[in-house]
């Protein structure tokens, strides 16, 4: 699948972009030509990418590997596992989607993104093992996936971190197996692919689970169709809330085992659910390796970042981006919004196969106005700003309801309205907010 670059295939001849990958070979083409070859976005299954993987002789990409599923917390799970282990003095990869502005942002090495020429190299590489014997079709995703691999192949990791695409069991990093898998939380999200209950897509989120090997579960009360499968795996459960525990304080947490506890900091990344994501983190490492000091784990908590969540890029008033983008999300943001007390307006862009009245619902009572915008460059998932309004004016009174053709003139229309000591939210998805780190950027949202 493609989280981040959902543009449809179709949009140009595919041959045509193949010329021009081969005559200019920069990621740009190379990304635009992988939108082409597929005929779907987004396609489950694992038969094309094992094939060109075994073609690519793609093995283990590092001493240890980490797998990082869930419906939510996925990408602040893999910055606080990367945190610890890089404060450990290990030498780290991690893989994550979507990005937000650039596509290099996906794969990092010892915090660094990839460069073009790394990805350029990986993508070459894997167009000529697709091609031959016989032409395999892969998806935008499923070429990430394998460069990836390629990548941190290169680089004599310690350590590297799996973040899943979409559900777990068919999903394109399962072509590498992993040493400990983390299931965060499982909720509604998918369910056109994943199923329309929560047992049914715990179910799909526990296919990362490998026979004897640790999984933790980062929620209370995780699935029973999960756990069941960690048992009959003969996989190791490592429950969050019971085989360890979180007490929270007033300036500081503690995360307890039996016959371990650590004093620690409050995480950076600021939503409540936080702290259970670098919980899930440490109890992932120490079932990993014995070499995580609680020096590293105190460092690694304080030090872990990741863009798009609860992030302050601007104060007076303050401009607040998070990627929130489904129910479960959603209700986060929302405990956030009621713990932090402030007159709020919302900047509200989000697809169109979300659900966007539940996510509208959960939120209208911390929002005084939504600004509506449109998203343009997500194919057929995109929404306009009057598609939003029509799903949602039947809980959100129309004289709190504007429209705007997209999130720059949105923010600027929010910026123009909010006090000083008045805070804007800009949210709903990852497209919404790189929408509003560019108008900031390039100055058509005046700050």
């Amino acid at each position: 699948m493609s989280c981040a670059r959902n543009v449809g295939p179709g949009d140009a001849p595919a041959s045509k972009i193949r010329d021009n990958v081969h005559m200019t070979r920069t990621l740009d083409d190379w990304l635009e030509y992988q939108l082409q070859i597929h005929p779907k976005s987004i396609d489950m299954g694992l038969e094309r990418i094992s094939e060109v993987a075994k073609r690519l002789n793609i093995g283990k990409p590092a001493k240890h590997v980490i797998t990082v599923g869930g419906t939510n917390g996925k990408g602040s799970t893999v910055a606080f596992i990367e945190a610890i282990a890089r404060a450990a003095g290990w030498k780290v990869g991690a893989y994550t989607s979507p990005h937000i502005l650039d596509y290099n942002e996906r794969v990092r090495i010892n915090g660094a993104n990839a460069t073009d020429g790394e990805l350029i190299a990986a993508f070459e590489k894997i167009e000529a093992a697709r091609q031959k014997p016989t032409e395999i079709p892969l998806t935008y995703f499923e070429f990430g996936t394998l460069a990836a691999n390629l990548v941190f192949a290169r680089h004599g990791l310690d350590l590297v971190i799996l973040e899943v695409g979409l559900g777990g069991r068919l999903d394109a990093t399962q072509i590498v197996e992993p040493d400990v898998a983390v299931i965060t939380t499982v909720d509604l999200d998918h369910q056109e692919y994943l199923g329309t209950d929560r047992e049914s897509i715990g179910y799909e989120k526990a296919g990362i689970i490998r026979a004897w090997k640790p999984v933790v579960f980062g929620e209370k009360d995780p699935p029973s169709s999960a756990l069941r499968r960690a048992y009959e795996l003969g996989a190791t459960a490592i429950r969050g809330h019971s085989d360890y525990l979180i007490d929270r304080m007033e300036n500081t947490w503690r995360w307890r085992e039996p016959g371990h506890e650590i004093e620690l900091p409050m995480p950076n990344l600021a939503a409540p659910v936080q702290i259970e994501n670098a919980a899930a983190a440490i109890a992932a490492l120490r079932a990993l390796s014995d070499d995580m000091t609680d020096i590293s784990i105190i460092e690694g908590v304080r030090n872990a970042r990741v863009p798009g969540r609860l992030q302050i890029i601007s104060t007076e008033p303050d401009i607040v981006l998070d990627v929130a983008h489904n129910p479960q999300a959603a209700r986060q943001l929302s405990q956030w919004l009621d713990e932090h007390p402030k007159t709020t307006f919302a900047v509200f862009g989000a697809l169109a196969d979300k659900e966007i009245e539940t996510i509208a619902g959960i939120l209208k009572p911390n929002v005084r106005h939504w600004f509506l915008a449109g998203i343009d460059d997500a194919g057929a998932r995109n929404s306009s700003a009057e598609q939003l309004k029509g799903r949602v004016k039947s809980s959100i009174a129309e004289p709190a309801l504007s429209c705007h053709v997209d999130v720059g003139q949105a923010l600027e229309a929010a910026r123009q309205l909010a006090k000083p000591d008045e805070r804007i939210l800009v949210f709903g998805s990852f497209h919404t907010v790189a929408a509003a780190i560019k108008a900031v950027k390039t100055g058509s949202a005046t700050l």
